[in-house]
Order: C-alpha cells, then structure tokens, then sequence
C-alpha cells in the first residue's frame, strides 16, 4: 500500500533540506476565545442543541459547525441529554404534574357489573380527582354513558371544583372513546387544558388508577350488586370512612 508517490516524496525531502516550512492541512483550528464561547454557551444553554449553538454562533459574527460544537463540548465534559434529540424538548411528566398539582384534575372510568332481572349488566361510574388537596368528584352509576351523560357530569364537577375554590387549569384523561370532542370542548371553555395520555401507560393517570384501585379492592369487589343504587352505595360509602377531603359529586 502506497502511502505516498515517489515524486510526491522526493518533493518532501527537497523542502525539508530548503526548511520550508509545510503548510497545515485540514481547517484551521478553531480560536481558544472561540472555544470558550462553544463551552459557556453549552453550559448555560443545557436544553441547546449542536446545530441551535453553531446557529446562535452565526448571529454573533462567528463560525463553527455543529461537529466542531460537538467536539469541543464533549471535550469539555458537557454531554447531550437525550432531550436534545427531540424537536420539542419535554419536561419530565413527573415534575410537570407536581409543579401543577394545585390547578389539575385528573379523570377516569370504572365499572361495577350489576345483576338485573334483564341480566347482568355493566354499570359505569366517572370520577374526577383533585391532585392537589385528593378531592374525588364522582358520577351516579349508568348503564349508558353517552357524550351528552358524560358532559353533564363534567359540568357538575366544575361546579363542585368552583364551590371548593379549585381552579382547574389541566385535566388529564386516556384515550376512552366516551371522552368525546364536546367534552374537551366543555373544559377548554373554562380556560383548562386537556392532556391526553398515552395510549396502555396508566402510570401517567396515577392518582386516578390508584382511587379507583382502592375503592374496588376495598369494597366493590366483596359484594355483588343488584341494582345501581346499591352500586353507587357501595362505592359512596369509601367516603363516609375516608378522608374528609373526598367529596361525592351530585
């Protein structure tokens, strides 16, 4: 393997006995006061990514590419998070509801299987959680709950949330198809947000999941109901020895 030609060599010789000096190859390197802007940039911008610096870089009259940004900020010991990846860097879900917690709701169904005369049929109940203080807002027992059931329910809760001086700013609800346009529509008119959450990640409704485990495994599931009243009893009565800050919904 060649690692240079003959002549190409014998040119190398010429100018070291002339001591010419050889000239640099590559890019020239990078400017010490040029690397230090790379580096303090890197540091006070930590959401920034390679390609966003060497853009601020342009703004400030100077030039790097987004290699040499990655060069100099690994060799500084500044690493990418894996937000930077993203187009839309995302805070952590755990530090957005707890810096939240005072203005979101949380929402969710559960069921309880009702033996009738007709049958067994499937009773659906709709609560809603105030993660700030644990206050539960929960729906009467139906058998049908369409858009125009699940709405009304909505507003009774905001009236309830209204009454206890809660001021609802998110809702955070799953993909249930009952959860309608109209029913993000009835909270986007009181200035509140709904967040959809995954689809199969119930750890991001955990305040939900977890009320509605403990009143099924504490109660719901030692008895069978005949009728939906003794449903909406059953599960009303998680209240009376609960905590005080859990109020039923009308």
């Amino acid at each position: 393997m060649e690692v240079a030609r003959p002549a190409t060599y014998k040119r190398w010789l010429a100018q070291t006995r002339s001591g010419r000096p050889f000239k640099p190859v590559g890019r020239p390197r990078l400017t010490r006061e040029l690397r230090d802007v790379i580096i303090r940039i890197g540091s006070e911008n930590l959401l920034w990514g390679y390609k966003r610096i060497a853009g601020e870089l342009k703004k400030l009259g100077l030039y790097a590419g987004a290699n040499s940004v990655k060069r100099i900020l690994n060799e500084a010991g500044i690493h990418p998070s894996p937000e930077k990846r993203r187009k839309k860097p995302a805070l952590p879900w755990t530090i957005f509801v707890r810096a939240h917690m005072e203005n979101m709701v949380a929402c969710d169904f559960f069921t309880k299987t009702v033996f009738t005369a007709r049958g067994p049929l499937t009773a659906y109940v709709l609560i809603f959680i105030h993660l700030g203080s644990r206050r539960v807002f929960c729906s009467a027992p139906t058998y049908a709950p369409d858009s125009a059931w699940v709405n009304q329910q909505t507003r009774n809760t905001l009236m309830s949330c209204a009454e206890q001086e809660v001021t609802p700013r998110f809702l955070i609800r799953d993909a249930d198809t009952k959860f309608s346009a109209s029913f993000d529509t009835v909270w986007a008119s009181e200035a509140a947000r709904v967040i959809q959450i995954p689809h199969r990640a119930p750890d991001a409704n955990a305040f939900a999941e977890s009320f509605i485990g403990t009143i099924k495994r504490e109660y719901l599931d030692f008895f069978a109901c005949f009728s939906r009243s003794r449903a909406q009893a059953g599960a009303l009565s998680h209240y009376s020895s609960g905590s005080s800050t859990r109020q039923p919904m009308p």
